[in-house]
């Protein structure tokens, strides 16, 4: 795996083109991370999500420029051209998966329909809950640890947004990003790039419907086969003001934050905030933890 410190100064482990499963990540970090090499782990399940919302969470200051921007793009990034020649240089809008209760009780469903295929309605309605107490790592919280903000849009109207916008109207290409394995977190990236980037990342295989992938692609969601539950491009994307309004919600602080930059407010101060940037938007700011 190479090495880099990333903008918000943490130094990050990673692999280019692959999403690596458990058992490839002990083998290529064994000898500097303690956590992954732990044998006394118990059993857990192994659902498949999936996704069709994503998720976008910022501070006070990000939530200003996607208001007075009507839309998304990379921090700090002056106008001007990129340089092509590496993607690693170029600035990405990042994404992350909505999963909540619902795409948590589906997956639920689906891992017991594949585990136990001749139960009886009355032995699937008195079935435990138990996915639930699994899902305790950051992807699956109603917290953020990057502001008080969240956007949350249908995967299918931002991919529909950026062939419009950024693709003059193709298909937009999605591809295996990386693997960045942190301490105690692994994130596994896809990149969505138009047809006119098809050479700068040529190198990166495209995302399928694979069955054996921790992450594909297919019949316009996300499918996401976690094997550890307990834890982009830099154009501007542009929406409607009153959708931006009608996407967001308040997020109570999740812990550890990602960074010192990032601000949080109460609710009341952000309830407020927002009044000042969508003054003809009536219907109050819900609280997405609350």
């Amino acid at each position: 795996m190479d090495t880099r410190v990333n903008k918000r100064g943490h130094t990050e482990h990673f692999v280019k083109g692959q999403h690596l499963k458990l058992t490839d990540l002990k083998e290529k970090a064994q000898q500097w991370n303690q956590y992954l090499s732990k044998e006394n782990i118990p059993p857990y399940p192994r659902p498949e999500f999936h996704v069709s919302h994503l998720r976008h969470d910022t501070s006070q200051n990000g939530i200003v420029g996607i208001r007075y921007r009507r839309g998304f793009r990379a921090p700090n990034r002056e106008e001007g051209p990129e340089d092509p020649e590496y993607p690693e240089t170029l600035d990405l809008v990042w994404w992350s998966l909505a999963v909540g209760p619902e795409e948590i009780d589906s997956a639920e469903q689906r891992l017991l329909e594949d585990t136990y295929p001749d139960r009886t309605e009355e032995q699937a309605r008195g079935q435990e809950r138990f996915l639930g107490r699994f899902a305790t790592s950051p992807a699956f919280l109603e917290t953020s640890r990057l502001g008080s903000y969240r956007f949350t849009f249908p995967l299918q109207e931002l991919l529909e947004a950026y062939r419009k916008q950024l693709c003059s109207g193709s298909e937009p290409i999605l591809r295996v990003y990386e693997t960045v394995l942190y301490k105690q977190e692994v994130m596994h990236s896809v990149v969505v790039h138009s047809h006119f980037y098809n050479e700068l990342f040529q190198n990166y295989p495209l995302l399928t419907d694979s069955p054996d992938a921790v992450c594909a692609y297919k019949d316009g969601h996300f499918i996401w086969r976690p094997e550890a539950m307990c834890k982009t491009h830099r154009k501007k994307l542009t929406f409607d003001m009153n959708r931006l309004r009608e996407c967001l919600n308040f997020c109570e602080p999740g812990y550890p934050t990602i960074s010192r930059r990032y601000t949080f407010e109460s609710f009341e101060e952000a309830a407020e905030h927002v009044k000042d940037l969508w003054p003809n938007y009536e219907s109050p700011l819900h609280n997405y933890s609350g």
